[in-house]
């Protein structure tokens, strides 16, 4: 099994896994224990016209805020208490919604708080090649996804007695094998301290739990779902 770690684009045209750490992976994965379905959208406009068709829970941010009209931001501690009728929520992200745009692979969804069961669902589906994807922030590297996806690729390598992994990866791996200076990198890097700003502490402390949710999204027809066993 061929284990990459690559950064917006994906390599692989068999399993990628998109890591978008603070916060809309966490807040998908989170999600998925209300909402049947998530649709991303890649502006708010185009959110705004599909709840006019379809209905459902608007969420989103830009610059870390949550869009005015919006039911709710990209916020994994809202979304986790967020009580609805209705059973489809409609994203739209800065950064990790627009990563997903243009994968041409099976694409999941990874966090620090499902990466060991998107480490092994990953595992279970790919045949030949497995590439996390950091989201970065604007086009650049944010430290979060990095680490967030050492601790995923860990995983997977778990359950692979013979792979083949690139150093980018290896180098993941490596720096979040140490939990207590994962946590501080996160709370002090770039994307953490914004949020913090915004009020939003609560968040970045959530997104950096590791393995406390077992949801793996399967991002299929443009809609994110539960993956079935």
């Amino acid at each position: 099994m061929k284990v990459t770690l690559s950064f917006e684009e994906s390599i692989s045209s068999d399993v990628s896994i998109m890591v978008d750490a603070l916060r809309a992976s966490t807040t998908i994965t989170l999600a998925l224990d209300n909402f049947n379905r998530i649709i991303p959208c890649f502006s708010p406009e185009d959110a705004f016209e599909l709840k006019e068709k379809l209905g459902g829970v608007l969420a989103g941010e830009r610059g870390g805020e949550q869009i005015d009209g919006f039911d709710i931001g990209n916020t994994p501690v809202g979304i986790k208490d967020f009580e609805s009728d209705e059973n489809t929520l409609i994203l739209t992200t800065s950064n990790g919604t627009r990563i997903l745009e243009n994968m041409n692979s099976k694409v999941l969804v990874g966090s620090m708080v499902n990466a060991k069961a998107v480490g092994e669902k990953s595992s279970a589906i790919a045949s030949e090649h497995i590439d996390v994807v950091m989201a970065g922030v604007r086009g650049e590297f944010a430290i979060e996804d990095f680490l967030a996806s050492g601790e995923i690729l860990y995983w997977i390598c778990e359950n692979f007695e013979e792979y083949e992994i690139n150093e980018y990866a290896k180098a993941a791996i490596l720096a979040s094998r140490d939990y207590e200076s994962l946590k501080e990198a996160f709370i002090n890097s770039r994307s953490a301290k914004r949020l913090i700003e915004l009020g939003y502490e609560d968040d970045v402390e959530l997104c950096c739990l590791k393995n406390i949710n077992d949801n793996v999204a399967i991002y299929e027809n443009n809609e994110l779902k539960l993956i079935k066993d």
